[in-house]
């Protein structure tokens, strides 16, 4: 079951390193590291139902972009 209380102990001091890791970076490059961030804490979850379970969840209220719009995902 996915996790939607806080779980995280110090959560100030996680956004601090995560504000960090993209300080200084292009938007194509902090993309790439949030990529990268996700496969990663994917990997250390494991979970297939718990990972399709946070992407639903993550998905929710966002609206598809028009047909002129593009993703490109980097890696």
């Amino acid at each position: 079951m996915l996790k939607l209380d806080p779980n995280i102990p110090e959560p100030d001091d996680f956004y601090e390193a995560l504000i960090k890791a993209h300080r200084g970076l292009s938007a194509e490059q902090s993309g790439r590291v949030n990529a990268k961030l996700i496969l990663l804490l994917a990997n250390q979850i494991g979970d297939l139902d718990i990972l399709r379970e946070a992407l639903a969840k993550a998905r929710e209220g966002v609206e598809p972009a028009g047909q002129d719009a593009t993703l490109e995902i980097v890696a």
